[in-house]
């Protein structure tokens, strides 16, 4: 099943020196390992930070100049650190200004293959989640985006690939492919009847509700085969689900149902509405799940058109 990553590709790993930012960083250190990549740690320093230090202090203070080797000297200890843990090449990069503009002209001048980033830290990071600097990130980036928020213990078992058979879905199972190379992946799409309170109301009887139903699901099942053949997944590579109701209510309840360690989602949806802003899914569930999230931002070019 293995898709590792091209040779000397790189994973960029984004810390604050946070607990959470130290555990991104240290599967980012098993995903270089897994996949023969090489690992850049990189700290973005606050310009406005910056900017208010040299108001109080006067330009080339001598105690800025001890705070950036600090900082430096700090970012040299981490990535020593995670290169003797776990056996990966490490570079350490630090630059300053608007965190998730750095990271992504990082991962760009770089050619980073995924970018990693903690679930919960300082400034930031903290606000990753529910903040908007996560979604300007993600509509910037043109990069796979890793958001860590467990512990990594072990190599990803379990990936749910949520799918919605638009542009983006062939995108996040090459994703989950290149970063989870060993995980057996579950293939999931939510479908519901559609206009189904409309029929309803319109006096459609329920056992013809039901037969659209069982259609849908069966419509569901063939196009996720269809998508695994695409992706040329072998048999005992991966399953199918598939369930009916909202998508993101569904994924939820799944990622614990199946005791998945990672959910793999594309950065768009189906919706025309969706591609203006981060796809409401992937907000839903980098907000209320678990597992770590990967966010595909791989478009399939020709089922775009």
């Amino acid at each position: 099943m293995s898709t590792p990553m091209r040779p000397a590709a790189l994973v960029l790993a984004a810390t604050d020196f946070s607990p959470g930012a130290r555990h991104a960083a240290e599967r980012a250190a098993r995903v270089a390992r897994e996949t023969g990549a090489v690992l850049a740690l990189l700290h973005v320093q606050p310009g406005s930070s910056l900017t208010e230090l040299r108001q109080w202090l006067g330009p080339g203070h001598a105690l800025e100049q001890q705070l950036q080797a600090d900082l430096q000297a700090q970012l040299q200890q981490a990535a020593a650190a995670l290169q003797q843990q776990a056996g990966v090449a490490v570079q350490a990069m630090q630059t300053s200004g608007t965190a998730h503009v750095e990271i992504a002209q990082a991962a760009e001048q770089h050619d980073a293959a995924v970018v990693v980033l903690g679930a919960r830290g300082a400034g930031f990071l903290r606000r990753l989640v529910l903040g908007s600097t996560a979604e300007r990130l993600l509509r910037r980036s043109t990069r796979p985006l890793l958001v860590v928020r467990q512990l990594p213990h072990e190599a990803y078992r379990r990936a749910l690939v949520a799918v919605d058979f638009s542009p983006w879905s062939q995108g996040a199972v090459q994703a989950v492919r290149r970063v989870a190379p060993a995980a057996r992946l579950v293939l999931f799409s939510a479908f519901q009847v559609p206009f189904e309170d409309k029929l309803r109301f319109a006096g459609v009887d329920e056992a013809t509700i039901d037969h659209y139903r069982r259609r849908a699901r069966t419509d569901a099942l063939q196009r996720l085969h269809a998508l695994a053949l695409q992706a040329a997944l072998q048999p005992g590579e991966w399953e199918a689900q598939v369930a009916e109701g909202d998508a993101s209510t569904r994924i939820i309840e799944l990622e614990q149902a199946l005791d998945c360690d990672l959910v793999v989602l594309g950065k768009h949806g189906q919706s025309v509405t969706e591609d203006l802003l981060l796809g409401s899914v992937t907000k839903h569930v980098l907000a209320e799940g678990t597992a770590d999230v990967l966010v595909s931002t791989a478009r399939q070019a020709a089922a775009a058109a």
